[in-house]
Parts: C-alpha cells; sequence; structure tokens
C-alpha cells in the first residue's frame, strides 16, 4: 500500500500520465493520417472570420457537424490555424492540457493534493484529447476565475470567467465565484470591460458588420442546437437526457429539471456566514463545475472533463477519513463516468445501457446532491484545516 500511495503521489509520474495518454492518442492519429474533424471546424472558425464566411454554416467540403462556437475562438485558434495540420492539431491538444494543468496547480489545496486531482482526471483529459476538443481549455477558464479571485485579482478573475462566456457559453457559471471577491465593485468594472473588449476584438481580423451579425448567428444556431440535442445520441449526455431515456418522458422540458437545480444550487448560498471559509468555496467550485455540464443539453462526453475535475476537488475537499459511501460514489465516478467510454469497459454495457440512457452523468449528479448537502450542513468553523496561501501565478 505504501508503494502504490508513494506511485500516485509520484510527480513524474503523474504527469507523464497527465500529458503522455493524450500526447499518444493525437499523434497515433496524425500518424494513421486519421482525420481530426474538431480541430478542423475549430480551425475554420478563424478562417472563416478574417474571409467573413458565415461560420454557422454547412461546409461539407471542409468539415461535417457544425461549428458553435464564438467568434471569440478565431482569435484563439489563430496560432494553430497558420500551422499545419499535423502540427497544430498536436499543440493544441498539449495547450489545453497545459492550461488545465495550471489551473489545477494554482488550487488552493493542501500541499501536492492537486497531483491527486490530476491523477484522477488524467482518463478524462485523455477522452477530450481524443476528440481533440476544447473542454479542457474552458474548465481551466472557470478554475482559473476562482484561482484569480482568491488571490484578489478581480481584474484578471473577470478576464476567464468573460473568455469562457464568449467562447462556449459554459464559462459564465463562473460569475457564481461573485460573492467571494473581496472588491465586488472592481470585478463588476472589470467583468464589462472585459465583455467589450471581447466583443470588439475579433473585429480587428475581420469587420464590425460581419461580426455583429455573427452574434445574432450564434444566438440562433445555439437555439437550434438545443433543440436538435433532445433527439442526439452521442448529446445531451445530463440528467435530463436520462429521465428522457430511463422515463421515455420524451416531451420533458429542459427547465422542469434545471428550475428544481437551481432552486437546489441557490440554497447553498444561503450560508452567507460559510463564504469565506475555504473549505465551502471549493465546495462551490465542485459544484459549478458539475452543474454546468450534467444540466446542459450540450453535454457529451467529452465535456465531462469540466465536471470530472469538479468530482476531484471535492474529493480532495471532503474530511479525512472519508466514508465508505464518500468512497464508493468516487468509485462509480471513475468506472462509470471516466472509463465507461473506453475499451476498458465492457462494450455491451456501454452500447446497450451507458449510452442509450446517458449513464455517465448519474454519478456526477449524485456527487453533486451530497455537494449540496454539505454546504447546508458542513460545520466549516469546527473544521481544523490550514488554508494555504496563494501559489504564486
Amino acid at each position: 500500500m505504501q508503494k502504490l500511495a508513494k506511485l500516485i503521489s509520484n510527480k513524474p509520474f503523474v504527469y507523464s500520465l497527465w500529458f503522455g495518454l493524450s500526447l499518444f492518442l493525437v499523434i497515433k492519429g496524425v500518424l494513421a493520417h486519421q482525420g481530426f474533424n474538431n480541430y478542423t471546424i475549430f480551425k475554420y472558425n478563424f478562417l472563416n472570420t478574417i474571409h467573413q464566411h458565415n461560420l454557422y454554416a454547412y461546409q461539407p467540403e471542409h468539415y461535417y457537424d457544425l461549428n458553435h462556437y464564438g467568434p471569440i475562438f478565431s482569435i484563439i485558434m489563430a496560432p494553430f490555424a497558420i500551422l499545419p495540420d499535423s502540427i497544430g492539431v498536436i499543440l493544441w491538444v498539449l495547450f489545453n492540457a497545459f492550461v488545465l494543468f495550471k489551473a489545477v496547480q494554482l488550487l488552493p489545496l493542501k500541499k501536492d493534493q492537486y497531483v491527486i486531482v490530476l491523477l484522477l482526471c488524467a482518463h478524462e483529459l485523455m477522452t477530450a484529447s481524443a476528440n481533440v476538443q476544447s473542454n479542457p481549455m474552458i474548465a481551466a477558464l472557470i478554475i482559473l476565475g476562482f484561482n484569480f479571485i482568491k488571490r484578489e485579482q478581480d481584474f484578471w478573475a473577470a478576464l476567464m470567467i468573460a473568455l469562457g462566456a464568449f467562447i462556449k457559453l459554459y464559462g459564465i457559471v463562473g460569475l457564481a465565484f461573485f460573492f467571494f471577491s473581496a472588491n465586488k465593485p472592481k470585478f463588476v468594472l472589470s467583468f464589462i470591460f472585459w465583455s467589450a473588449v471581447l466583443f470588439v476584438l475579433p473585429m480587428a481580423i475581420s469587420s464590425p458588420a460581419f461580426i455583429i451579425q455573427t452574434y445574432h448567428d450564434w444566438y440562433t444556431d445555439l437555439v437550434i442546437k438545443n433543440s436538435g440535442n433532445q433527439h442526439s445520441v452521442m448529446q445531451e449526455i445530463c440528467v435530463t437526457g436520462f429521465i428522457r431515456r430511463a422515463f421515455h418522458y420524451d416531451d420533458l422540458k429542459n427547465m422542469y429539471v434545471i428550475g428544481p437545480a437551481l432552486v437546489l444550487f441557490a440554497l447553498s448560498y444561503l450560508r452567507i456566514g460559510a463564504y469565506k471559509f475555504l473549505q465551502y468555496q471549493r465546495l462551490i467550485l465542485s459544484s459549478v463545475l458539475i452543474f454546468a455540464v450534467i444540466f446542459s443539453s450540450s453535454a457529451e462526453s467529452s465535456t465531462y472533463i469540466i465536471a470530472f475535475v469538479g468530482v476531484a476537488v471535492w474529493f480532495m475537499n471532503l474530511n479525512r477519513p472519508v466514508t465508505g459511501f464518500e468512497i464508493f460514489l468516487l468509485v462509480l465516478a471513475l468506472l462509470i463516468t471516466s472509463l465507461s467510454p473506453s475499451d476498458l469497459f465492457p462494450s455491451y454495457i456501454r452500447t446497450q445501457y451507458i449510452v442509450p440512457y446517458k449513464l455517465k452523468s448519474i454519478p456526477c449528479f449524485l456527487i453533486w446532491l451530497k455537494i449540496i448537502y454539505e454546504t447546508l450542513t458542513r460545520d466549516f468553523a469546527k473544521e481544523k484545516e490550514s488554508e494555504l496561501a496563494p501559489a504564486a501565478v
């Protein structure tokens, strides 16, 4: 057991898994001349912006499916899009892995606990990297928003949250950390400032008229996408999707599930006296990361890197020793949420139950309910945990 404990906390070993698994998959795909459709979509977000082509129109000559990212994403993709695809896609995967690595490393956790968070999430990162997705970056932006607020750097926290929202909307959940800000007026003004900057910045490589029209097109695209998710096999991997499939309730409206979830989430904020405790703040971070995915109709398998970081942070934030029930919840999440899309999981169970019934969402949902319970019942004042000073950026 001691050897195992040393192995899972060994930084070179964990770092190798974190970056190595993702790098292996993308290089394998490049060498096999595998098409990276998602990367091509991302690349053409930039190319279509500079050539002023509709970002949300079908372009079957270049890629299948559609782009669903905001025009600011074109700026993010510019350094990668100008490179040969074989190089650009590798650097893109490594960039996503690195920004999430750095965000987790800067979390206010006990000494080296971030290494365990990385280890718990390494396989889920690999799933996102296999699809060359941007979700690790979105998770990083949410976490960095939290980290900067903890460091009383509200100006940069506002940038992280606004950028996440302007890229993929998920990042807007970072506004939940507003209550932890030591300078709320500065945070609000900073968020307004950065929203204005990010709104106009793509105009530098396009035109004002085109970008303004693009925002209108983006809104229409998201409305249509949300409607289409209900009938998607590989999307709507969320609590609403589970209820629809498990109970044959096809007409279930999203708000019938999201509404009560928002009420439960809001209940956590009733304990105003707990805002000052780091343990409570980390619970809110975990809750936000999980909530953003399990109640989203757009959630797909690779989106769960966002939620799984929340699961890992929750587990490291528990009082020690952890209970058998808490270990059960973590193991369930590792098996059903993280490992089920891989070849390590029985194919029959995956294809007959996990995928059709959207079961990947359920362990995270159970953990989210446990988090809500903890925010309402834990006696943070009596918990003897030394709060670490923020790590240097």
